[in-house]
């Protein structure tokens, strides 16, 4: 009899377990991949664990007609807004080009269909390339390697490897945005100094010699109408990668002085001059200046002159040194003026292919950590290197990753890094024209989020939860609301119809 009331006791314990799944293995517990999720709902919803548990997972849940009395409410503020986004994406070097091409026609285009897709993959929608090579690039080189106009040309690099891919990506996603950085002027223009104006034949540093001002505002004129002959279309560009870094394998030092001389002097004029609206932004390199004091607020000291300020839309940033609090400085400076953010690696120093870890702090400080500091885009670096960090070449970076890894032996297996999935939640339901909005209510340590408006008039909402639980959020928008319980250790981005 005893035993018998103990079976009673163990099976009624075992079904209510079961019934309420709440304290019994809840680790174990994804409510949000198999109770809530549906195949069509008013809220379309996409999950990545640090784990992969949940892998980029779409699903569907509906709008709640229950009253909300939840105190881990979340509430968008759609009368506040911030800044308008551009867009978020990848660098498409001359390495990850080599290595798209090396891939199956049908592999290459299922991947990028994957990646640029506005309805059928991620939507990324801003990517980089390179005016020239770059230090991922298969060779040095610029379009304008011999002095003499009618040696102007674009080079093999581009015509059998970059431009291919960025057709190939336009026919996918013809509204991507295309942003182009010159890692060096061609070597003729260089100078050991400004003092001793010697000439400097190397890639690596140098700094542009001022007499060749207006022929590097033609090489930039040349660049865009070049491009635009093959049917890109540049939306912005920078006037210098990482104009304080001496040490890469293609390389130019620029102070801010010598940057806001070219572009008054030369670089804007001539990009009007050409009719062309091609944006162009200041700096481009890290948030804290390479610690090189006279430099510091470099953006800010060139639009303190109002003719080079008026062919400027902003500044780019990095973070390979610094803090991104660096954005919100800036951007109190000099309200008037964009921020983009144009550059971040992973790699061998940080960890790169761990995701458990990068994909809580990259979303946390590049992605939402940049959005949420006024920037108007989001860029990582290679989009795809193959799983050796290459092709890659002495003097550049031998210890990066991609966004995505492709196996050397096959160009079939792709690994994607944290720098992928970061990019991609924002793209997913964030469009380009979208308007950041505010975003106010539940806060919880390791808690981070950012809504926006789409000029569609639908709302997103990108998460990160970086807690070893899950948690249960409702999300109100003045006029519907609904939960969801966001797995731990994950990210989540939402997007509904107003």
């Amino acid at each position: 009899m005893k035993r018998k009331n103990n079976n009673t006791m163990i099976y009624t314990l075992l079904l209510s377990c079961l019934m309420t799944a709440t304290s019994c293995n809840r680790d174990s517990y994804t409510p949000s991949a198999i109770d809530s999720i549906k195949d069509n709902g008013d809220i379309t919803i996409y999950t990545t664990t640090n784990t992969r548990s949940q892998d980029f997972s779409k699903g569907f849940i509906d709008f709640s007609t229950k009253f909300n009395m939840s105190p881990n409410t979340i509430t968008l503020d759609p009368t506040q807004k911030f800044q308008t986004m551009d867009g978020f994406g990848a660098a498409i070097t001359g390495s990850t080009c080599y290595n798209l091409m090396k891939m199956t026609q049908e592999d290459r285009t299922k991947f990028l269909t994957e990646t640029f897709s506005d309805d059928k993959g991620m939507g990324m929608n801003y990517i980089r390339i390179a005016i020239g090579c770059s230090d991922f690039s298969l060779s040095e080189y610029t379009c304008w390697d011999k002095e003499g106009k009618e040696n102007f040309a674009l080079q093999s690099e581009e015509k059998q490897y970059v431009l291919p891919v960025l057709k190939e990506i336009l026919a996918i996603n013809p509204s991507i945005k295309i942003m182009g950085s010159p890692w060096t002027a061609p070597k003729w223009m260089k100078v050991n100094n400004l003092t001793d104006l010697k000439p400097f034949d190397s890639w690596t540093s140098g700094q542009l010699n001022p007499k060749y001002y207006q022929d590097y505002g033609w090489y930039f004129v040349q660049w865009l109408q070049a491009m635009k002959k093959e049917g890109i279309h540049v939306s912005s560009i920078t006037v210098q990668n990482e104009p304080l870094n001496r040490g890469n394998s293609a390389s130019m030092y620029m102070t801010w002085q010598e940057q806001q001389a070219f572009i008054k002097q030369a670089l804007g004029p001539q990009l009007k001059a050409a009719s062309l609206d091609t944006k162009i932004y200041a700096f481009d390199h890290n948030y804290n200046y390479d610690n090189i004091a006279d430099q510091n607020d470099y953006p800010v000291k060139i639009y303190n002159d109002a003719g080079a300020a008026s062919f400027i839309a902003g500044a780019a940033f990095h973070n390979y040194g610094g803090d991104k609090a660096e954005l919100l400085d800036i951007h109190n400076q000099r309200p008037d003026k964009e921020l983009v953010f144009t550059e971040t690696s992973i790699g061998e120093w940080n960890e790169g292919r761990n995701l458990e870890k990068r994909l809580m702090e990259d979303m946390r400080e590049v992605a939402l950590g940049t959005v949420n500091n006024w920037s108007r885009a989001v860029i990582v670096w290679n989009l795809m290197l193959d799983n050796d960090k290459g092709p890659n070449r002495d003097g550049g970076c031998q210890t990066c990753y991609g966004a995505v890894d492709i196996s050397k032996s096959n160009f079939k297996k792709i690994t994607r890094n944290s720098h992928y999935y970061i990019v991609g939640h924002l793209s997913a339901v964030v469009k380009s024209g979208a308007v950041r909005i505010g975003a106010s209510g539940y806060t919880a340590e390791g808690l981070i989020y950012t809504a926006f408006k789409n000029i569609d008039g639908s709302y997103a909402l990108v998460l990160l939860n970086d807690a070893n639980e899950n948690r249960k959020i409702t999300i109100n928008d003045t006029k519907n609301h609904f939960s969801y319980e966001v797995p731990a250790k994950s990210v989540v981005s939402y997007r509904w119809a107003n």
